[in-house]
């Protein structure tokens, strides 16, 4: 059987929509779909996702995507070998065991609404911020999955009760899906993998395991806890009533790890998915590299039971893409978010305007909760092409500021040879991309597939079942190189200006989070 002749298949469940994308044991997609779903805003810095709305679109995509394969003459029904999933991270729901049902929306990753229940764990526990950051890596922040566990139990009386009747299960959103993919109440596994696990603030970095000692201190108890898997293996098999029944789950990864693999990340190498927010992870190989400028430790990816595990360091910025669909959705300066680039060009500079888009406070390297939105140094000259200028800006601000720290950690970045990998639907920006490089004052690389987080999945999967080496995999490397450089081009002088405005704006938006009430 040729390379031609065999698929994998990749769940992308993401922030605002789900892929499905088919791939040949080359590797190149065959065939896909994707569907939107819907975000709920109930209050200001709530985000909610419904549960059954994202398994149903999981379904419409892979059923839809099959069906072109099939009409395409590639033979999917019978050569699917495995399955990968990745997923969007930290976002937390909790379900009946005995019904399915979950019992309240899924609180998504960005939500803050768990900012109080930081600011009183901060004030109890004797380590403060960093409490628990020996063990997990994570400062205490409503980014994280555990915290959001805490205000449902806090505040929904059916997760209580669930609990107290041992009838609740806890998952992100890759158990979930998992959980229904492998039969749900008939059977369905509840497993998570050592990428996500490693963003719930529960996970021990060293051991791979849930901590006891943080469970116990945060009255979590361990039975509602999924069991924690590597990244790729043969999960299980799924269940009858899927549209690929029996093929084997193979591959799981948060979405952010699986970007670094789809980009063959070795040791010393770091991308940025530019998505509804950006995500910068350098990989430091088997060395838990402790950040002492914001950055979060985190598991990079295990590639199989016994393999080795490769550690990240990692920032993540909340607000990148999400900033440019304010700018269309709300203000209603473009109508599509194609257009700011060109609205963007129409100007060489944004005339002293910066926006900071701390629409639900800072995070890597400012870690500012009580941030929010501004938007600065407008005149009477301020024209929306300045604004729409300054939005892109603020997007490689942010990520130069996670680079800096990165830096500073590890002295890998500076390096004349340091290359950061690009992926996401915000990529096709040329205007951003060239900005980044300018901001960074290092080259910038955009593959040929930009689809890198969906390729990660496939690869893991692929890898367990045999149909990929790792030796393919990461001397996908040099086919990279195929892909688009953006060189910087301005001077270092310019760049510097820009840096101390841009710093000056970020310290504008501090302690704004009361002006809400």
């Amino acid at each position: 059987m040729s390379k031609e002749d065999v698929f994998i298949g990749a769940i992308d469940q993401g922030t605002s929509s789900t892929r499905f994308i088919i791939y040949d044991g080359s590797a190149k997609p065959i065939g896909s779909h994707q569907v939107e779903f819907t975000q709920f805003y109930p209050q200001a810095g709530w985000v909610e996702h419904d549960p059954m709305e994202i398994v149903e679109s999981v379904k419409v995509c892979v059923t839809k995507a099959m069906d072109k394969a099939t009409a395409d003459g590639f033979n999917v029904d019978k050569s699917l070998k495995a399955i990968g999933l990745t997923n969007q991270r930290e976002t937390t729901l909790v379900w009946s065991k005995s019904t399915g049902a979950p019992l309240y929306n899924a609180i998504v990753w960005m939500d803050t609404r768990t900012a109080a229940i930081c600011s009183r764990l901060e004030k109890e526990l004797s380590g403060g911020k960093s409490h628990f950051s020996e063990s997990c890596g994570l400062p205490i922040s409503s980014y994280f999955s555990a915290l959001k566990f805490l205000w449902l139990v806090e505040n929904v009386d059916a997760v209580k009760e669930t609990i107290k009747k041992k009838d609740a299960l806890f998952g992100t959103i890759d158990t979930w899906l998992i959980w229904q993919l492998t039969g749900g109440l008939k059977g369905g596994l509840h497993v998570t993998d050592v990428s996500n696990a490693s963003r719930t603030m529960l996970m021990n970095l060293k051991t791979l395991d849930w901590d006891e000692s943080t469970l116990t201190e945060l009255g979590i108890p361990a039975e509602i806890l999924p069991k924690i898997v590597s990244n790729a293996e043969v999960i299980g098999n799924v269940a009858a009533g899927w549209p690929f029944a029996g093929v084997p789950i193979a591959g799981c990864l948060g979405d952010q790890h699986a970007a670094m693999l789809g980009q063959a990340c070795s040791r010393g190498e770091a991308k940025c998915t530019y998505g509804t927010g950006a995500f910068i992870l350098m990989n430091t190989g088997d060395e838990i590299v402790k950040s002492t400028h914001g950055l979060l430790t985190t598991v990079a990816f295990k590639l199989g039971k016994e393999a080795k595990t490769s550690y990240a360091l990692e920032g993540s910025v909340p607000i990148a893409g999400a900033a440019v669909q304010w700018l269309r959705d709300n203000a209603g300066l473009i109508s599509s978010s194609e257009e700011i680039e060109k609205l963007a060009s129409q100007v060489e500079s944004t005339q002293g305007v910066c926006f900071v888009p701390a629409f639900s406070g800072l995070f890597a390297p400012w870690w500012r909760e009580d941030a929010r939105g501004v938007c600065i140094g407008i005149t009477s000259f301020t024209k929306k092409a300045h604004i729409a200028r300054a939005v892109l800006e603020s997007i490689a601000f942010q990520v130069k500021d996670v680079l800096d720290s990165m830096q500073k950690d590890t002295g890998k970045v500076e390096s004349n040879e340091f290359l950061l990998r690009a992926d996401g639907g915000a990529t096709v920006n040329n205007l951003l991309m060239q900005i980044q490089a300018d901001l960074t004052g290092n080259p910038v690389l955009r593959p040929t597939d930009i689809e890198t987080t969906a390729r990660g999945a496939a690869f893991a999967a692929g890898l367990a079942v045999g149909v990929f080496k790792q030796d393919f995999i990461f001397d996908s490397n040099d086919k990279m190189k195929n892909g688009i450089v953006f060189r910087p081009v301005m001077t270092e002088e310019a760049r510097t200006k820009k840096v101390e405005s841009w710093c000056k704006a970020v310290t504008r938006s501090y302690d704004l989070a009361d002006l809400a009430h």
